[in-house]
């Protein structure tokens, strides 16, 4: 587990290098400085401040609510919990959709305000001015391409994308647009795996899968899904590593147990 001579901080030369050199990337979401640290301290490459913030932390059923102001919240709070890792921040919906002015002062607030060191938006050739515009102030961009949560009104549905010739065609060369562009990344989410190798294959920087199959140059899930904090959440590419909900709600009951009948606290735990 070189991951490139043990770098004491990870930046988009070590992800490059990573993919050149064949070492998986592995990437999480954080959303505060506790989670951060754990996360940061058990050697994950890449931290994404997500906007799926907006369903696991403040229980909206999209991605869509969060605000710009509530993102710099959340990063600020991951950054300082942060030594290795690269720290990725959504750009929420609104900030940069159709208004390159607009998304270059949002890219910029996230980057000043929270320390964070690049931000992460959804969409091809749609967006490539707001992509253009933000990469001009000399911001990282990581890429989205395939499910995007921020258009799940417009899909009408969390369904495989891309399993159709046409929308595969467009996907890929969206993909090697932004490379072009000059992303530094590109998230891959819930799309076939064959096309999901193709993509990383035909392009330069590093891809990161989610629902994309094993060819991607790292994986990303939603850290509250793999932990099983998430209990109701089923996805077929969801590996759980820990069953969080069950054993925090046994944790609370048996608390409730001792308070109840002055277990808690006892002589020792007593001043």
């Amino acid at each position: 587990m070189s991951v490139i001579k043990n770098v004491k901080r990870v930046t988009t030369r070590t992800l490059y290098e990573m993919k050149v050199a064949g070492e998986k990337i592995a990437m999480l979401t954080a959303y505060d400085y506790s989670m951060a640290r754990i996360i940061d301290d058990a050697g994950i490459d890449v931290i994404l401040v997500g906007d799926s913030a907006s369903n696991v932390m403040a229980g909206h059923e999209t991605t869509l609510p969060i605000t710009l102001d509530q993102m710099i919240y959340h990063a600020s709070s991951v950054v300082r919990g942060v030594k290795r890792s690269f720290v990725v921040v959504d750009l929420p919906f609104g900030t940069y959709q159709g208004n390159s002015s607009l998304a270059l002062a949002s890219a910029i607030r996230i980057m000043k305000e929270s320390g964070a060191h690049g931000v992460k938006l959804e969409g091809g050739s749609e967006v490539i001015e707001s992509v253009k515009r933000i990469l001009s102030a000399g911001v990282p961009v990581m890429g989205h391409l395939g499910l995007m949560p921020q258009s799940i009104y417009k899909f009408g549905t969390y369904t495989v994308r891309a399993k159709q010739d046409a929308e595969a065609r467009k996907l890929i060369d969206d993909a090697k647009l932004l490379t072009e562009t000059g992303c530094f990344s590109l998230v891959l989410e819930k799309i076939p795996a064959d096309l999901a190798k193709e993509v990383s294959e035909s392009i330069d920087i590093p891809t990161i899968g989610i629902g994309a199959g094993p060819d991607t140059d790292g994986q990303v899930l939603v850290t509250h899904d793999m932990m099983g904090i998430t209990a109701e959440f089923h996805p077929r590419f969801l590996r759980r590593y820990l069953q969080l909900y069950d054993d925090m709600k046994d944790a609370v009951q048996r608390y409730v147990k001792d308070v109840r009948s002055t277990d808690f606290p006892n002589e020792k735990e007593s001043y």
